[in-house]
């Protein structure tokens, strides 16, 4: 549980692991293409560390979430094991002192909407992302106000 798996900050040495993560899912995903190259991702990641906050959980790392305090958004949020509470540990994390969060989620994704539900996101719109990306998304919206 998470009780058990630390939460803390990213740093640099950590890009390699979130991307191992990213990368797990993907391939690991059937409905899900893969329209970046795994050290593409690597780079996203390492690219993205200075402009947003990168969490991870665990030691070896099992799960990231990124969000970017600017424009409220979850970019990413990945953990190898679903249903034991990390990706609940992680979004509360992000979700302290805030009072609105946006994400994105794949259609197709059940699970993942389904957790965010729970988390008190809604849905506001489904649509087709901007290239290379090609599998509909779905829009949610988190207001600390409506929890």
């Amino acid at each position: 549980m998470t009780d058990t798996l630390p939460i803390r900050r990213a740093g640099l040495a950590d890009i390699p692991a979130c991307a191992a993560v990213a990368n797990w899912w993907i391939d690991d995903t059937e409905w899900l293409p893969r329209d970046h190259p795994a050290d593409v991702v690597e780079d996203m990641i390492r690219e993205a560390l200075p402009i947003r906050e990168i969490w991870v959980a665990g030691d070896p790392i099992e799960a990231y979430l990124s969000f970017d305090p600017v424009g409220f958004r979850v970019g990413a949020l990945f953990c190898r094991h679903g249903g034991r509470g990390v990706g609940k540990a992680l979004m509360d994390r992000v979700k302290q002192g805030q009072k609105y969060l946006w994400l994105t989620t794949h259609e197709p994704n059940l699970r993942a909407q389904k957790f965010y539900i729970r988390e008190g996101f809604t849905e506001v719109e489904r649509f087709m992302p901007e290239p290379p990306e090609t599998v509909r998304e779905v829009k949610m919206e988190w207001r600390a106000d409506e929890v």
